[in-house]
């Protein structure tokens, strides 16, 4: 047995985890300590209420830094994971080459190891969720943006300079909403922010034809639409609301459709917005998939929403303390 940490940075929120490691089966998180990130306060203050974080989390628990094996730490790129740098994340505005592993290791003597959230979840989700017995496996983050974490043969694969996966930048239509800086991507059309995008237009449409929209009752609301909001409209049958679940779809099909044939997947594993809506999702996506994924290729291949959950964030980041990924 042994204990692990597990550092989850977010835009808004931070997590630290400290957890029993017993061989074979999934931590057990002893204790976990919570607080806003505040990127508007600048990366002293988040950095520094990690390391305070990580402190408290030992002295409760009566823990010496040399009773802890590794910190595992994951967080949104762009980042170096090999340097353990996060190289200035969209969603982290001002953390310009933070230097997070040596700041860890030099403050508690704990080897360190820094990843991207979505090879962290889907190492997660390979050793302790839903790919577990899978030897290649895709890990779909669709959340507030769209990642994939990719591992072949059983190893986690970065790419030659760590950036694999960012299939979130693929465009899929020459229009469209627009996600990872590119109009029509795969992150606009399937991501929370994405799935907001196509609610706000298909709304402003029947608003400015005098037309009622249940979840958006006037121009003043669209900024305000989130993929929850639509979701729930969908499911009490709003016409509009069904239309973008529907397109979000198709076009979650198109992705699929893609990486089933590229990489010739086992399992591909899809979070956040498709476990919570799969219903919604899953009958144009499944429809297009099987229109334009090469039959054999599908028939090898099961998609599933993520098993980990709400607690994925907690345990990608103990996964990466767990596993070093190979180097690319």
């Amino acid at each position: 047995m042994k204990h692990v940490i597990g550092v989850d940075i977010g835009g808004t929120k931070c997590a630290v985890s400290l957890a029993r490691a017993d061989e074979g089966s999934r931590p057990v998180i002893v204790d976990k300590v919570k607080f806003p990130t505040e990127v508007e306060k600048g990366p002293q203050r988040g950095i520094g209420a990690i390391l305070e974080g990580i402190e408290s989390l030992l002295h409760k628990n009566g823990r010496e830094a040399r009773e802890v094996s590794g910190v595992g730490i994951a967080c949104g790129g762009p980042l170096d994971s090999v340097g353990g740098l996060i190289l200035s994340p969209p969603n982290l505005l001002g953390w310009d080459e933070i230097p997070i592993v040596e700041l860890v290791q030099k403050r508690f003597g704990i080897k360190a190891t820094l990843q991207n959230d979505a090879d962290a979840g889907c190492l997660a989700e390979w050793m302790f969720g839903a790919a577990r017995g899978y030897k290649n496996v895709i890990f779909l983050t669709f959340g507030t943006g769209m990642g994939a974490g990719i591992l072949l043969n059983g190893r986690l694969y970065s790419g030659t300079n760590g950036m694999a996966g960012e299939v979130g930048h693929t465009r899929l239509a020459d229009h469209g909403p627009v996600g990872y800086g590119k109009e029509g991507s795969f992150e606009g059309f399937c991501s929370g922010g994405g799935i907001a995008q196509l609610a706000a237009t298909k709304a402003l449409e029947r608003l400015q034809r005098g037309e009622t929209v249940s979840f958006c009752p006037s121009a003043e609301h669209l900024p305000t639409l989130d993929a929850r909001v639509v979701a729930e409209a969908a499911r009490a049958g709003d016409p509009v609301a069904l239309d973008v679940y529907r397109t979000t779809g198709r076009y979650l099909g198109r992705g699929l459709a893609l990486l089933v044939d590229v990489l010739n997947p086992q399992i591909i594993v899809i979070g956040s917005v498709f476990r919570r809506a799969q219903d919604l999702l899953w009958p144009a996506a499944r429809e297009v998939l099987e229109a334009e994924a090469l039959p054999r290729s599908l028939r090898a291949c099961t998609i599933v929403p993520d098993q980990l959950g709400d607690e994925l964030g907690d345990y990608a980041a103990l996964a990466v303390a767990l596993v070093e990924p190979e180097g690319p």
